[in-house]
């Protein structure tokens, strides 16, 4: 099918991981009630975003995928017969942790898991602290519905990786994400970096000519020193917006795409076709300096 329902879950979270999961699984199923087949949690929506600190006790917040929280994401992919798509913090191993988005297909089966590539570390968002970055590569999951790809938060501002991932199959990315503004910002500096962050991932979009979804968390965090911003989007394949959340709401909204649309975008618009692969090397290099 070419047409699916996309879910987004713009929420609020609290520091009880277990109210965090079961509030996401009743929005879960307010999407569904609206006729959603695919929804998007925000990312590490079981807990606050506890990056903000360099501290050992939050990596007790972590749990292996799959896990509890995909067994009980599972149980409700398969009762609603919708696809899940879970970002959770993974504990693979004794001392080896990664921000991970784990696949619920519509039956309830274990679709697979990606792991965030590229891992930020600035003040307030210190998620080296905390992650390995991903080994498992870009990842496409072909579910139910349609074959997306699966980006996290940091992966946004990269086009390598919405490249590589469109090129891997994907007809829609998706980004579930944690940002925010610091509120000691004026306003005037978090419009320029909500535009920045929407106007990137729209590129994708065009870039690829395929649906991009962004999800973020909403509310205020960090003792009031951090406002998630929301801002949850669709694009479609030329950047065009299909929904625009707001940056104060909590919102569970479902949004019909065709992705059928991405043949007729690349068809007139042919970025895919003249693309020289065979210039494209020193993309490999950290940086090319002059001989």
């Amino acid at each position: 099918m070419s047409k699916v329902n996309i879910g987004l879950v713009q929420m609020t979270c609290t520091g009880n991981k277990e109210e965090n999961l079961q509030k996401a699984i009743a929005k879960t199923r307010e999407a569904a009630a609206k006729g959603a087949q695919i929804v998007c949690l925000q990312e590490l929506f079981t807990s606050l975003y506890f990056c903000d600190v360099e501290d050992y006790e939050n990596f007790k917040l972590a749990e292996p995928i799959p896990g509890p929280s995909t067994d009980a994401l599972s149980a409700v992919a398969k009762e609603l017969g919708v696809v899940i798509i879970a970002s959770l913090f993974e504990k693979r191993t004794q001392g080896i942790y990664h921000n991970t988005t784990a696949v619920l297909d519509a039956d309830g089966t274990y679709s697979g898991k990606y792991r965030k590539m590229h891992i930020p570390d600035d003040p307030a968002y210190y998620e080296k602290f905390y992650f390995t970055p991903g080994d498992l590569g870009y990842k496409v999951f072909k579910t139910k519905f349609t074959t997306f790809g699966v980006l996290i938060c940091w992966d946004q501002w990269y086009p390598e990786a919405a490249r590589i991932t469109s090129l891997m199959g994907a007809e829609i990315l998706f980004y579930p994400t944690a940002i925010g503004w610091a509120t000691s910002q004026d306003e005037a500096t978090n419009t320029e970096q909500y535009n920045a962050w929407q106007t990137i991932q729209r590129s994708h979009a065009v870039a690829n000519g395929v649906h991009v979804v962004s999800v973020n968390r909403v509310g205020m965090e960090q003792n009031g020193a951090m406002k998630f911003w929301g801002g949850s989007f669709v694009s479609n394949p030329f950047g065009s917006l299909l929904y625009n959340a707001s940056h104060e709401q909590e919102e569970t909204t479902v949004v019909e795409i065709d992705t059928a649309k991405t043949d007729s975008y690349r068809t007139h618009w042919p970025f895919m076709r003249d693309r020289r692969i065979d210039s494209y090397q020193p993309i490999t290099k950290r940086f090319i300096d002059e001989e």
